[in-house]
């Protein structure tokens, strides 16, 4: 037991491990992460067998989609090829497609039952669609332009339009768009810039504003309140705009002590937060309350979980000890009264993708 809480590890996440001949591997990675009173962490996922360095995670229903770079380089080049694999609430493998490139983002369009999946982030940039029904992907689509002369990274869904993070911008100033707004139309995603990497923002935690040069888009995400939430990892600032893409358009900016790579925000009560860890292949289920609203960020120079002040931007810790945590994602809390899946489904899927129709009629009851 750990000095801040205790770790558990479910029946079938142990078994996954000794199957694939990791357990030795996956005890030392997470031997030094120590939990915060109050929260319980268990293994949601082991290492995927011919996959490695998870990122983005993204939900649809009861199922869990999790990209995986696969150590490939963030411009694409060298012939980089990722992994995206879907998996039950409890952690069960149901399948897995390759897509070129190295994947970043990963979202759900509700509106067309899509996937986005956004491949290399540092320039060539690609998106492909996928069915989250069938897992069946489109053609990777081109992008009309890169104004900022680097790749694109995240996507967020929001009223009034969609729009994606310009990440590894090639200038310094930035004046380039940090995010833009994007449609896919004829094979294409044409975009258009709706915030600069230049805007000029209200300081939250030091008063007065602020030009803003954005070197580092990252991650983005809607809070609880209608803002949209923009990462600029290398800068320590997680940056707010309200009314994105309207004539009443406001930026805020929170500085940070350190970096971050992904950033969720709290419903009320009970919830089970998963994110990925890059560097132990292992995806986690932290499960706890959050307050509505409440920052929780992957501090992934600090290898923490952590919540964000607000105000202030400092952090207050989680889950510590990790080795690079990346993609968050919320979801109700699974009963551990119902049994997990045989692990065996995620070791095979890994090893055998053409049985992938099979595992997914295999493992439909075990969906909630």
């Amino acid at each position: 037991m750990s000095s801040l809480g205790r770790i558990s590890y479910s029946t079938s996440a142990v078994s996954l491990l000794i199957g694939l001949g990791m357990v030795a591997a996956a005890n030392s990675a997470v031997a030094a992460v120590t939990v915060a009173p109050g929260y319980s962490l268990s293994v949601f996922a082991g290492p995927l067998a011919g996959s490695s360095a998870p990122d983005s995670i993204a939900t649809v229903g009861a199922d869990v989609f999790v990209g995986y770079g696969n150590g490939g380089n963030p411009d694409g080049s060298g012939g980089a090829t990722s992994t995206i694999a879907e998996y039950t609430n409890k952690g069960a493998f149901v399948g897995s497609i390759t897509v070129t490139g190295h994947n970043d983002g990963l979202r759900y369009d509700a509106a067309t039952g899509q996937l986005w999946a956004i491949q290399n982030e540092d320039g060539n940039p690609n998106l492909v669609l996928i069915n989250a029904k069938t897992l069946s992907p489109s053609a990777p689509l081109s992008f009309s332009s890169t104004p900022h002369g680097g790749g694109y990274d995240d996507v967020a869904f929001g009223q009034n339009g969609t729009y994606i993070s310009a990440s590894n911008p090639q200038s310094n100033p930035n004046t380039a768009p940090a995010i833009v707004s994007a449609t896919v139309a004829g094979g294409t995603v044409n975009v258009a810039g709706v915030l600069s990497g230049a805007a000029t923002a209200t300081v939250i935690n030091g008063g007065g504003t602020t030009t803003l040069n954005l070197q580092d888009p990252d991650s983005m995400v809607f809070s609880r309140t209608g803002a949209l939430v923009l990462d600029s990892q290398a800068d320590k600032q997680l940056v707010f705009v309200n009314g994105i893409g309207t004539v009443s358009q406001a930026v805020s900016v929170l500085n940070l002590p350190s970096t971050v790579d992904d950033t969720i925000f709290g419903g009320a009560g009970q919830q089970r937060l998963l994110f990925t860890d890059r560097g132990s292949g292992l995806v986690y289920a932290l499960t706890g309350a959050f307050s509505f609203n409440q920052a929780i960020s992957a501090a992934d120079t600090l290898n923490e979980i952590v919540l964000v002040n607000p105000t202030t931007g400092a952090f207050t810790p989680l889950v510590t000890g990790l080795n690079g945590p990346h993609g968050e994602v919320l979801t109700d809390v699974v009963s551990s009264s119902v049994p997990e899946p045989a692990a065996w489904s995620t070791m095979l899927g890994g090893l055998f993708g053409a049985g992938a129709l099979l595992r997914r009629r295999l493992v439909a009851s075990a969906r909630t």
